[in-house]
């Protein structure tokens, strides 16, 4: 029996030199909405200079790009021959019958290439996986990795030649000049996730030895990526490496056909001023109060002196005076209990095809936020870290994502509900603003000789991440957490490494979510 995915899967990777990357697979169970809260609470040394202030929510939230979208279908190769459910096959189904339209077929062939690249990934992933080990593999595994090899490059040969063939009588049929060119598109496409699938698991394979059958089988998909260039070269294709050139055009190209086929996976957002709604209410509760105060006075002051004494003057304004400062009194005191108990940011997630939101996502951003016991707990792992809590200077941002997705709202495949996917990129540069010089020289005594010389030291900041993770099924009320320490190595040039430690979770009885408290 098959296993069932787990409610929220997290991934973390450095980007770049500059950005960090949390990968999230939401995958509800059940038939109702799910709920998941991400929360992550970044500890920044003192000397960064980093505050509220400084570092403003608007600036925190224009270094984060965030990307959702449905999980990529799963298909082996073998089954895009032959699954029902296969893009391949509904699209060579539609010539037979005509029925649906041209954009039901474009989005069954952007379907394809991104089912395809996902086929790709994994094969590279396990040829790369399975060369790590010993240069010699035992008789086995070599077989295994043999057979997989030549299944994926037999597979995906009978793919292309049935999916060109499909092209060309579609060729001979009345369509829009805008669904040929988009079919053209996804055609070059699928032609580069072979090019480059099959070159990086010859890559992969470089430490295995030089006879056979490794030689032949580094040969043959050698064969299929020169085959995919030159078929690019005779249609006409620009996206062609040039081993003289610096294959600005390949790049740039092969990066917006990644967009315009995988646009139908991704969700769109719709942006709802929740929280400003809420606060223009506090505002005008704010105004009246103060106005009120300043009526009061007013009739006081009417009761007590006549309208033409100076000390009715004096009186009335002062109460002005009064009134206006309530008033901005409280408008400071409201937009902090609204800061918070609301969200600062909520976006409606729609499906780019039927156009139906499936779900709703809020953010917010915190600065000197409590920390929650679990989450100080985990950084007990560092013994400096335990003892120099609360003496130690540090700013610490909590970020919080709600996210609720109505199962009942989501595609369903063979096998079983789509889940979808959340990619966070936070760009670190401006924490690397008043970073020291990354290199410094340290004097250094030869016990030999006592002469003095210099050494190369490094001059590197420690950032932690700590995540934790809920999630509640509205169908069974069941709710789990889960936390996750991540350590972010900077130096002024950017991220130098990322260390992950062990993952702590736990079980948590049924109770308010953090989101149910809020007004």
């Amino acid at each position: 029996m098959t296993q069932a995915p787990a409610p929220l899967q997290s991934r973390f990777e450095v980007h770049d030199r500059k950005q960090f990357e949390i990968k999230l697979e939401y995958q509800p169970s059940g038939v109702d909405e799910t709920r998941y809260l991400v929360e992550a609470h970044l500890f920044l040394p003192g000397s960064l200079y980093i505050d509220a202030e400084t570092y403003p929510r608007a600036d925190f939230y224009a270094d984060i790009h965030n990307y959702v979208r449905f999980k990529t279908p799963v298909m082996a190769v073998q089954e895009l021959l032959t699954s029902d459910a296969s893009p391949l096959v509904k699209l060579e189904a539609w010539l037979r019958t005509g029925l649906g339209s041209e954009g039901d077929v474009v989005y069954q062939a952007k379907l394809l290439s991104c089912v395809l690249r996902g086929a790709l990934r994994r094969f590279a992933t396990s040829v790369e996986a399975r060369c790590e080990g010993p240069v010699s593999l035992p008789t086995d595994a070599c077989a295994t990795l043999e057979s997989d090899v030549l299944a994926m490059q037999s597979g995906v040969a009978q793919v292309l030649e049935r999916f060109r063939q499909w092209l060309r009588s579609v060729g001979e049929l009345r369509v829009q000049d805008r669904s040929r060119v988009s079919l053209r598109l996804v055609d070059e496409y699928v032609s580069l996730l072979v090019e480059n699938g099959f070159r990086r698991a010859v890559a992969d394979m470089k430490a295995l030895p030089r006879g056979e059958p490794w030689l032949g089988l580094r040969k043959g998909l050698m064969d299929a990526v020169l085959r995919e260039e030159v078929y690019r070269k005779e249609n006409r294709l620009r996206s062609v490496l040039s081993p003289t050139g610096d294959n600005e055009e390949y790049i740039q190209r092969l990066g917006m056909l990644k967009k315009f086929c995988m646009n139908v996976l991704f969700l769109s957002s719709r942006r709802r001023q929740k929280r400003q709604g809420w606060e223009e209410v506090l505002f005008a509760l704010a105004a009246g109060i103060a106005m009120s105060f300043a009526t009061a006075v007013a009739l006081w002051a009417q009761i007590r002196f006549t309208q033409v004494s100076l000390n009715f003057f004096l009186i009335a304004v002062v109460g002005y005076m009064m009134k206006d400062r309530i008033k901005e009194g409280l408008r400071r005191v409201l937009s902090r209990a609204a800061a918070t108990h609301l969200f600062d940011r909520t976006a409606d997630l729609v499906d780019p095809v039927t156009g139906r939101t499936i779900g709703t996502c809020e953010e917010r951003v915190d600065y000197g936020p409590k920390v929650p016991e679990s989450v100080a707990a985990l950084r007990h792992q560092d013994d400096f870290l335990m003892a120099s809590q609360g003496e130690v200077t540090e700013t610490v941002i909590r970020y919080q994502k709600h996210i609720v997705l109505d199962a009942r709202l989501l595609p369903r495949t063979e096998r079983g509900l789509s889940g979808v996917t959340d990619i966070l990129r936070l760009n670190v540069g401006r924490f690397l603003r008043d970073m020291d010089e990354p290199e410094l020289a340290l004097e250094y005594v030869d016990l030999a000789d006592l002469s003095v010389g210099h050494i190369r030291g490094a001059k590197r900041y420690p950032v932690d991440v700590v995540f934790r993770f809920t999630v509640e099924d509205g169908e069974t009320d069941r709710r789990q957490e889960s936390t996750q320490l991540v350590r972010l190595v900077l130096d002024r040039n950017g991220i130098q490494r990322m260390q992950r430690f062990a993952d702590a979770g736990q079980g948590v009885p049924p109770g308010p979510m953090p989101w149910q408290s809020a007004a």
